[in-house]
């Protein structure tokens, strides 16, 4: 598995992906915080959060749509079939390598933060500092949904070996993990709306915008990545062993 990962986290940086993944998304990301905290007071983060969780539909595919797609491409698959490691070891190190790359990026972003420090300072009697713990909630809350995401996408590479195509694809299933929920209150079986609102991603993240740690939706998420790392896995070995 390590080889794995240290393969893919080598090929981010000697290709155009891994830059152009963390020039879009760290430029995207400084536009929303320069507009969210224009509009809002400093203290109100909620809104550069809640808008990030979209952005990172956007920018997050970058990351996995190579990762099985590139390789039936290149037909270099077929190496990896006969590699001495399992399934779970391939498909792991690839996962992992494009969590790291999220972690980068969110560490990078933290930098957006430091004026809001240098603000509080100046104006501590009106209180306009940020929320520490809001700020660690909603960074915990990104690296979670991002994880979640991920994980759809490289399940969505490993189905077709068109970039583009995985691209598309995995901004449709994200977009609808996320605004399923929004239907809710438009139908009226209770039953329809309790299950909507277990599968929307978004629905559970709104504990972390008040700065609350959510056991269960720590649970939730990790579930779902887990799950859709298991199915990447199943279609891997599917075309292995066949």
């Amino acid at each position: 598995m390590l080889a794995i990962y240290k393969r893919e986290m080598r090929g981010y940086f000697t290709t155009w992906t891994g830059y152009i993944f963390l020039a879009v998304a760290i430029c995207l990301s400084a536009f929303i915080f320069s507009i969210s905290t224009l509009l809002n007071s400093t203290s109100e983060l909620s809104g550069y959060f809640s808008i990030i969780v979209y952005g990172m539909v956007v920018f997050l595919p970058i990351l996995t749509m190579k990762s099985f797609s590139e390789e039936k491409k290149l037909k270099t698959e077929q190496l990896l079939m006969t590699a001495p490691i399992s399934s779970w070891q391939m498909v792991l190190g690839k996962y992992l390598s494009a969590l790291t790359m999220l972690g980068i990026y969110l560490i990078s972003t933290l930098i957006f933060f430091i004026p809001l420090f240098d603000y509080a300072v100046v104006d501590v009697v009106n209180g306009y500092g940020p929320n520490v713990a809001l700020m660690i909630g909603n960074m915990l809350a990104m690296m979670l949904i991002g994880a979640c995401f991920i994980a759809v996408g490289i399940f969505i590479s490993s189905l077709t070996e068109n970039q583009f195509a995985s691209i598309v694809l995995t901004i449709v299933v994200l977009l609808a993990f996320l605004l399923i929920g929004s239907f809710n209150s438009l139908i009226e079986n209770e039953s329809v709306r309790v299950v909507l609102d277990w599968f929307s991603l978004y629905s559970r993240y709104q504990s972390f915008t008040y700065g609350m740690f959510d056991i269960s939706a720590l649970l939730y998420y990790i579930s779902v990545a887990g799950i859709f790392v298991f199915l990447t896995t199943r279609v891997f070995e599917a075309r292995r062993y066949n």
